[in-house]
């Protein structure tokens, strides 16, 4: 009998103990490659029976080359490397992780929104420069006077909104695929998009990427927020025009924001964000810790198993 062989198309990670572990287990043969083009993933996994994806673009030409595909599952939240729709013509369930680095990423936001807030890297900076002063610049308002808000209630903004509630700020949400009482239960209150800009001192964004989201912040909801208002994303990168976010902070039309995450990565030297004052920027490190990292390995390949075995998986994205 053939044995199972999963692919690992290319990865980032110190090594690959749990995957080695989780597969010997099952029996299934692994093979690592650095793929970068449709081309290298095609000559890796052309005959694989799964894949396991990083960076790695799987697009239509990859999904129609592979003969025995099973299953593919995408180390991470986001699957845009993956054409979804051409693997779900061919009966190629995909998967992701989701619940990797949940508390890792709330924390991340909350870090940034409190530095924000509390204008620690403006203080920090006129510190260095030689100017000693025991109260700030701009007004600061106290964590328990200002409304926190994300734009999505999932496991990621919930996990926001119960490390912020200590604060005992307002807090509020933005989800059409969430009830208001489901929300009301953890003391938020649900809203419209219209208050959801209007009404926010944090605004922390917790939403996947689709053709509706692309661009949720833009020129015209910027105008809409406080000037005093704070942007956070550790979401997904194109969910803002950040040219129209360098623009804005320029302005003065909002307080600051929070980026993990850009529409382009790496970040371009010459991207006005880079110089935009009230401008807090991280280079997509929200998920990590040193525990994230290993538990994304493990989970990947539990699922990838699952699949092969043909057991009920528990992160079908593209069903």
């Amino acid at each position: 009998m053939t044995k199972l062989r999963a692919v690992i198309t290319d990865h980032g990670f110190p090594n690959l103990h749990h995957e080695e572990s989780v597969l010997g287990d099952a029996g299934i043969e692994l093979t690592v490659a650095q793929c970068k083009t449709p081309a290298a993933v095609i000559d890796a996994a052309r005959d694989a029976d799964a894949l396991l994806v990083q960076w790695a673009p799987v697009n239509a030409e990859v999904v129609a080359a592979l003969t025995r595909c099973k299953i593919i599952v995408r180390y991470g939240i986001g699957v845009d490397n993956v054409d979804l729709a051409a693997a779900k013509a061919r009966g190629i369930p995909v998967c992701n992780v989701p619940d990797y680095g949940v508390h890792e990423v709330a924390e991340h936001a909350v870090a940034l929104a409190l530095a924000l807030v509390r204008q620690l890297p403006q203080i920090d900076a006129r510190l260095r420069g030689g100017t000693w002063k025991i109260t700030p610049d701009r007004p600061m308002p106290s964590l328990r006077e200002v409304t926190f808000a994300t734009a999505g209630f999932g496991r990621i903004a919930r996990n926001a909104h119960v490390m912020m509630r200590g604060f005992g700020g307002k807090r509020i949400a933005y989800d059409p695929f969430v009830p208001a009482d489901v929300m009301a239960m953890e003391g938020v209150e649900k809203v419209e998009l219209d208050d959801l800009f209007t009404r926010a001192d944090i605004l922390s964004l917790h939403l996947p990427l689709t053709a509706e989201t692309k661009h949720f912040i833009n020129a015209a909801r910027l105008a809409e927020m406080k000037k005093t208002a704070v942007i956070v994303n550790t979401a997904r990168g194109p969910l803002i025009d950040t040219t129209a976010l360098a623009a804005a902070l320029q302005a003065g039309v909002i307080g600051g924001a929070g980026i993990d995450v850009f529409e382009q990565e790496p970040l371009p030297a010459d991207h006005p964000l880079r110089g935009a004052p009230g401008a807090l920027l991280t280079s997509h490190v929200a998920w990590y810790s040193e525990s994230s990292i290993p538990r994304l390995q493990r989970l990947a390949a539990e699922e990838l198993v699952r699949g092969l075995r043909g057991e009920p998986l528990k992160n079908h994205v593209n069903k």
